[in-house]
């Protein structure tokens, strides 16, 4: 965007456009929130949250980093999940991937990235845990869309290792979801990944009473 001043011309418009829907609109929506959804989502500004899933302010509680990490030793995305899980009370957590990731074709390349190398080091962390099935797809853009899909599904893990969501899911029985969405063809595709089999396997070590 050239000028940046066109965003308040944008604005006055959306306002418009809003009110002539519904006049009471900014009224219901600075009276609170009470989303059912956690989104967990890659910065990339083509994978917007609200948009893809076609819904509007006030349904999604959303976070977004560089590929949709959810790291324990990262306090705003812990933050994040315990305010959603303890004081929203949402029901669904989705991580959602985007094939075409930038942050994941990085750290699938052998190069220096400075302050980013901590941080992808994480991506990286899941290629090694998955090397075998990785290291077996001699196609190099069908490796890339697969660990994209393999780092939403670990991703997943790391929520459910958090006590936030094990007491969540004991409590009100709530759910997480793998998602990706795929830039080309704008679909999301949900990988169903078996997550009741995955907390009982996992629970020996990550289990809190």
């Amino acid at each position: 965007m050239k000028n940046i001043n066109k965003i308040f011309d944008n604005n006055k418009e959306w306002i418009k456009s809003r009110l002539a829907v519904d006049n009471k609109y900014f009224e219901k929506l600075a009276s609170g929130q009470d989303p059912d959804i956690l989104y967990i989502g890659c910065s990339d500004s083509r994978a917007t949250a609200e948009e893809i899933m076609g819904l509007g302010p006030g349904e999604v509680f959303v976070h977004r980093n560089i590929a949709n990490m959810a790291s324990n030793l990262d306090l705003t995305a812990m933050g994040v999940i315990n305010y959603a899980v303890e004081h929203l009370k949402v029901e669904h957590i989705i991580v959602c991937g985007h094939y075409g990731c930038g942050g994941v074709k990085a750290a699938m390349q052998s190069q220096d990235l400075g302050i980013l190398n901590p941080y992808l080091r994480n991506i990286r962390d899941v290629y090694r845990m998955h090397k075998n099935e990785l290291n077996a797809i001699s196609d190099e853009d069908k490796r890339y869309r697969r660990l994209i899909e393999l780092n939403v599904e670990e991703q997943c893990i790391n929520v459910l290792k958090t006590s936030d969501v094990q007491i969540a899911f004991k409590r009100r029985g709530i759910t997480v979801h793998g998602w990706v969405f795929d830039l080309a063809t704008g679909e999301l595709i949900d990988l169903k990944i078996d997550f009741a089999k995955i907390l009982e396997d996992i629970m020996e070590i990550y289990h809190l009473d």
